[in-house]
């Protein structure tokens, strides 16, 4: 059965969305904004050679202030950074306050840099109106040196070396630490944070709930200084002239310990500092007793206050703070108590009406931190790239300017802005292609905060004068495969099917600056004007056998099988929004026209070069890039990969109605297809009609889908039990093999971690789970269900005598897909792998981590720990298979079968 519609009633965070959207009550002004690591970024190099881990490295991050941003431990800033607050803690053993998140650099880990902590985003409201988090904390002296040398010492044929296997958390020493926030009012924040000791003895812990400025005004730019200082006990006054007076309110602080936000130079650079109070003053007064370390005055830009809690074995204390812009109101008592437990339970109202009630507890507790994860990965992210050149001297108007690393051609972006991150510790930076994707799960719970993160990329600060969408800040002329034209139409037709219509000026405004980005595409990937596409790694990193980035160590180029099929969606989404807005404005009617012609050419080119080696391998029935040597030879490099599978996916559902509506276009139509009978020749004919009159722009005609199908369902190659691996488990046995001259280069199945260095060594694309192109794939086969119908079954899984329709087809992907989060019927989640601690200990088996990439074999979680950006659209594929039959989804039609589920979900706020 699936879930029916929740009545419609008021839901209180669904009317302060309404009233930030309607009346600009500022409800997201204060939110999880602080990054959790701001050393180690492009942001904050400034070297010569654009070596960012080592010129910020996390030993000077407590002495050294940042330029562009800050990071803390479960922290929270208002929207632009100005006045920080997040945790920090003392175990009386550490070298060091714990103030952020601890992990190796690129070089320091065997598989990459990679964060070596353990926190969990629980809860949160698309308001931040309520939020949860919890960090783990050894009792015992953190392993820093331990981490970082054993994983030095191994190699990348070896296992990552983690803080479980420290022994960190033995004999469960540690303390669980638990941090709420919960809004009284826009400006007033309530924190209570809870800490328990889970070790089998009394245990003692400082927690030192920090305030602090951003620095503004140590970079020669003459902003004036800000500042925090004690008007009352247990009270910090914060005075800053753009921000305004906040205070924070300390319940039975022990102490309130100031210092400066600044440079501890003469500790990093054996220079006396400008003041005597710097940034690790705290620091040095918790851990080293020295008083002088911290401002007699009670005076500065960085205060913390400071609790002396002791707890018996299993018990816990409570902390109790609160951000505040009225100087005398009643701060704690049973008031704070109700207003954090009104949240709580406003928040579960909130997710009543998000997650469908026919998911099981396990389910809907995975769906939930998901999508608490997502809301947690916000961050401001600053750089004014123009400004970054001038202070490291290669100012592009500069005379005799000096040559920087990277992003000199990207001096125009200026962006100040709260951005959905990857993952706010390895990945603190956007990235335009991952967005796209985080956009399909954000809109299940913040519509508006979705639609503002496509409009950011799409915006002069942003959007390059040549129409190219920025990558991320590495370099942002990287090219990224371009789905921000299908996030846009889907998201607009959530908005459409929710609320009876949609943001049409939005959608327009869009569709201006989308059709700019794709004539760059076709001016500059598309080297031999035959609409076969290149394009560089595209966001697969290591999948090649070549390193598609760099010029090839044969010479020549490639033609990208994936490239061209994300240029033949592309076509295809241009189209669909050119539909929408031509319904209201007709004068887009030759736009649509325009796209679907550009389709065709791009589609014949996948499949068929007249008579030349194409993509289209006729008698492997699969897709491969294919090598223009530069002696005129080409030949396919027959790497079964994601890449080829990425022309299924290029494909969508057109209402019939549309041209016979506007016989215009549909004269010029066929007057096209008359004159070029050989586009069609070869692909799905987009005159024939399918289930309720429905035409379908489709690369792969009924013949090729069942055999790329085939291929894809067969479990001895792409079809794994957690979902559709990103390389073909044939290449376990035969491995595909190029030699040029002396060199061997070889693309094997690893279903786990990468053997190689390339693109960093942290990401692995030949064998294990990719969440975002297993959402495209079930994107593709929903599209193809609505146009076949059920007189369309295949085997599933190859070879099994299952015959399944493409709906189920979908719906089994989505299911193997969940199971990697959800307990098995041994009570194990495949996330965690061999981790006891995480399948069997009560206070850590039912907290849900969303990794970047899975295990191609067993599920277990891969890379960065907290990608919930893209790994956090599964809660968008368990929500539509739990709300929406096949036959609603064969009665709707269009793309909105991936969306429509919402409209049945959410009640409408009046």
């Amino acid at each position: 059965m699936k879930s029916k519609p929740i009545p419609n009633r008021a839901v209180t965070e669904l009317n302060r969305l309404a009233e930030a959207r309607e009346s600009g009550v500022p409800w997201r002004k204060w939110g999880p904004y602080l990054s959790e690591r701001q050393w180690g970024t492009v942001r904050e190099d400034y070297s010569e050679g654009g070596d960012a881990w080592n010129y910020f490295t996390h030993d000077q991050a407590r002495s050294r202030a940042y330029r562009w941003g800050e990071d803390g431990l479960a922290g929270i800033c208002d929207d632009q950074q100005r006045l920080c607050f997040a945790l920090a803690l003392w175990n009386g053993n550490d070298p060091i306050i714990k103030e952020r998140l601890f992990g190796l650099t690129n070089s320091e880990g065997n598989h990459g840099e990679d964060v070596k902590e353990y926190y969990f985003y629980l809860d949160s409201t698309p308001t931040h109106s309520y939020m949860k988090y919890l960090y783990k904390y050894p009792q015992g002296a953190f392993p820093y040196v331990d981490l970082v040398e054993t994983n030095r010492r191994r190699s990348r044929h070896e296992f990552e070396y983690e803080l479980l296997d420290t022994g960190a958390f033995d004999g469960d020493r540690y303390f669980d630490v638990f941090v709420e926030y919960a809004k009284a009012s826009p400006e007033d924040i309530l924190v209570q944070i809870t800490v328990f000791n889970r070790g089998p003895e009394p245990a003692a812990l400082q927690v030192l709930p920090t305030l602090w400025f951003r620095n503004t005004w140590s970079w020669g730019r003459d902003d004036p200084t800000p500042s925090l200082r004690q008007t009352a006990p247990g009270m910090i006054a914060a005075s800053d002239p753009k921000l305004g007076g906040r205070f924070l309110s300390c319940e039975g602080a022990a102490a309130l310990l100031f210092t400066e936000n600044e440079t501890n130079t003469e500790r990093l650079f054996q220079r006396p500092n400008r003041t005597p109070y710097v940034k690790d003053g705290i620091n040095d007064y918790i851990v080293h007793g020295n008083r002088g370390a911290v401002n007699p005055e009670q005076t500065g830009t960085k205060a913390s206050a400071q609790y002396l809690l002791s707890m018996g074995a299993g018990e816990s204390q409570t902390v109790r703070l609160r951000i505040h812009d009225a100087p005398s109101m009643r701060l704690f008592g049973s008031d704070f108590d109700a207003v954090m437990q009104a949240r709580r339970k406003e928040a579960d109202e909130f997710y009543a009406t998000v997650i469908p009630a026919s998911l099981d507890a396990d389910a809907a507790n995975v769906m939930r931190q998901a999508l608490a994860g997502m809301l947690w990965t916000k961050q401001f992210y600053y750089y004014d790239v123009d400004r970054w050149l001038e202070e490291r001297g290669a100012g592009p108007f500069m005379p005799q300017r000096r040559r920087a690393p990277r992003n000199e051609h990207w001096h125009h972006v200026d962006n100040a802005d709260v951005i959905s991150m990857p993952d706010k510790w390895e990945y603190p930076w956007y990235a335009a292609w991952d967005l796209a994707f985080h956009v399909l799960s954000l809109t299940l719970v913040d519509e508006d905060f979705g639609k503002q993160q496509l409009d950011l990329m799409l915006r002069e600060p942003y959007l390059h004068p040549s129409g190219q969408i920025p990558a991320y800040e590495w370099n942002f002329g990287d090219v990224n495969p371009p789905v921000h034209a299908w996030s846009t139409i889907f998201t607009y037709r959530m908005e459409l099917i929710r609320h009876g219509k949609g943001d049409f000026d939005w959608l327009e405004r869009a569709f201006h600056k989308l059709s700019l980005n794709f004539t760059w595409w076709v001016n500059r990937k598309d080297r031999a004007g035959n609409n076969a596409f290149e394009g560089g790694f595209l966001g697969l990193d290591n999948i090649g056998v070549f390193d598609r980035s760099a010029p090839l160590p044969t010479g020549g180029y490639l033609e990208q099988a994936d490239g061209t099929a994300w240029m033949a969606l592309f076509c295809q989404n241009m189209m669909e929004i050119a539909i929408e807005l031509a319904a209201h404005r007709p004068n887009y009617v030759p736009m649509c026209l325009k796209f679907l012609e550009h389709f065709l050419w791009i589609a014949n080119a996948l499949i068929h070069t007249g008579g030349d080696t194409g993509m289209w391998d006729e008698q492997d029935g699969f897709f491969y890039d294919v090598l223009r040597l530069p002696d005129g030879r080409a030949e396919r490099l027959k790497v079964r990969s994601m890449v080829g599978l990425l022309p299924l996916c290029a494909v969508t559902v057109f209402d019939g109605r549309f041209l016979e509506s506007h016989p215009e276009m549909h004269h010029s139509f066929k007057k096209f297809l008359e004159a070029r009978a050989e586009l069609t020749a070869f692909i799905h004919d987009p005159t024939k009609l399918g289930q309720a009159g429905r035409r379908l722009g489709a690369v792969l005609d009924e013949t090729k889908l069942r055999r790329v199908l085939s291929t894809m369902l067969d479990e001895n190659e792409f079809l794994s039990a957690y979902g559709i691996r990103a390389l073909s488990r044939y290449h376990a046995e035969h491995p595909y093999v190029v030699r040029v001259g002396d060199q061997e280069y070889r693309v094997s199945y690893l279903p786990s971690e990468s053997d190689t260095g390339m693109f960093g060594g942290n990401s692995n694309w030949r064998g294990p789970i990719w969440m975002p192109v297993n959402a495209l794939i079930i994107r593709a086969l929903l599209q193809y269900y609505i146009y076949y119908g059920d007189a369309f079954m295949i085997e599933c899984p190859t070879g099994s005598g299952r015959q399944l329709t493409l709906y189920q087809v979908a719906e089994e992907i989505t299911r193997r897909l969940a199971s990697i989060f959800m307990r098995d019927q041994d009570g194990r989640r495949p996330v965690y792998g061999g981790s006891r601690k995480f399948q069997e200990d009560p206070h850590w088996r039912d907290l849900v981590l969303f990794y970047e990439y899975f295990h191609g074999d067993n599920g277990a979680g891969l890379g960065a720990s907290h990608q919930t950006g893209w790994t956090g659209v599964i809660a968008r594929a368990m929500h539509l298979f739990a709300t929406t039959t096949a036959e609603q989804a064969l009665a709707l039609g269009k793309e909105a079968a991936f969306v429509e589920e919402a409209a049945k979900g959410r009640p409408r706020v009046t």
